[in-house]
């Protein structure tokens, strides 16, 4: 990697840290409101760090996947919604620039990069969360195969309030088929969720595609590829940043708890002093460095090249879930009464954790495929 490569990514980074920073205190608003402000959206967009792994042909500066993962747990830790918003950004875009025609990838990808667009992976419905085979969402061929009529119901799409262009799962002749859809062509409609447990800055919505029609040529692979090629790559790409996030997560309820721990005096001693306490201490700081290495380790795998480090990556989110769901907890209540404020972050953090542990395939989703790997590693030699 070039010099000049080397710094547009620590300076990303740099930038991310700052923004996370910058957003502290309003985050909490935001969670209140339920919507990260369209200005926000936009100043993130500005930094250049949506979709930044992009290559520099298509706008991106070209990050490592560390680079990305640090840009994640900082936004993470401050912000599921931030992180959110890096999170689809960068789903579509890597779906894109993987299975798109070269002709998709040059007029989308730099609009992905440069925030432009904010996009929405729109995959999920009724009898689909986990299962995403058991999408109903048709994508019919019209118009002599000219053009595409998409028609079905998704629900809980992040940013699917805000989206200008959604990255649909659907069927074309039963077989898995994935379509870009702009949100303001006719036939689409939103309904905003609101006061859901976790992520309710994240703009989250309901989506109905009433005879969308589109042309052919937002069609991303050929109808049969669209779950195990093109949904595939967008999720994986999720799980990363999202398990950068939770290391996130974990890391800022460690500070958060560990500092009221130090200054808060129980009986004489700093709260921190107390054995019960230092143990919720020890253990959330272990997780959370635990998860920050498991974290890195997917990202030297990714490192090596396209569909490289898909296992690691599903045990650091496994991992980083599980850690930033036991750091909430714990530093809720090391806090106690401040812990469960309306403005407490460990508290937001800990909502936000749940749903982390929930998105894209429970934990014990996630359980199945790593007990899989371990019996294909180890099993073939018994």
């Amino acid at each position: 990697m070039s010099a000049t490569t080397e710094t547009a990514g620590a300076r990303l980074v740099a930038a991310a840290a700052g923004f996370a920073a910058a957003s502290r205190d309003a985050a909490a608003d935001w969670d209140r409101e339920g919507r990260v402000p369209d200005g926000v959206r936009r100043d993130l967009a500005a930094t250049g760090l949506l979709a930044a792994d992009l290559p520099p042909a298509y706008g991106g500066a070209g990050l490592t996947p560390a680079e990305v993962g640090e840009a994640a747990a900082h936004l993470g830790g401050v912000c599921s919604a931030l992180r959110g918003l890096l999170t689809v950004q960068s789903m579509v875009a890597a779906a894109l620039a993987r299975w798109g025609t070269r002709g998709q990838r040059a007029h989308w990808l730099p609009a992905l990069a440069e925030g432009t667009l904010t996009a929405g992976f729109a995959a999920t419905e009724e009898g689909a969360g986990s299962a995403l085979g058991e999408v109903e969402t048709t994508v019919d061929e019209t118009a002599g195969g000219a053009a595409l009529t998409v028609t079905g119901r998704k629900k809980w799409i992040t940013f699917g309030q805000d989206a200008d262009v959604l990255l649909v799962l659907g069927r074309t002749g039963g077989k898995p088929a994935a379509v870009l859809v702009e949100t303001d062509r006719p036939g689409v409609t939103r309904e905003p969720v609101r006061g859901q447990l976790g992520m309710r800055a994240a703009g989250i919505a309901h989506l109905t595609l009433d005879a969308v029609r589109v042309p052919a040529d937002h069609r991303i692979a050929p109808p049969g590829a669209g779950l195990s090629h093109v949904a595939a790559t967008a999720l994986d790409h999720g799980r990363f940043t999202v398990a950068w996030g939770c290391v996130g997560m974990a890391e800022a309820c460690v500070a958060d708890a560990a500092a009221h721990a130090a200054t808060r005096v129980q009986g004489g001693v700093p709260l921190g002093g107390h054995q019960a306490v230092g143990a919720l201490l020890a253990r959330i700081a272990v997780d959370a460095a635990a998860a920050r290495e498991l974290a890195a380790r997917a990202a030297r795998f990714r490192a090596g090249g396209q569909g490289r480090g898909v296992t690691e990556t599903i045990v650091a989110k496994y991992a980083a879930a599980d850690a930033a769901a036991r750091a909430g907890r714990d530093a809720v209540q090391i806090l106690g009464a401040a812990g469960c404020a309306s403005d407490s972050r460990v508290g937001r953090h800990y909502r936000d954790a749940k749903i982390m542990e929930i998105i894209e395939g429970a934990q014990q989703v996630s359980e199945l495929h790593i007990a899989a790997h371990v019996m294909r590693r180890f099993g073939a030699g018994a």
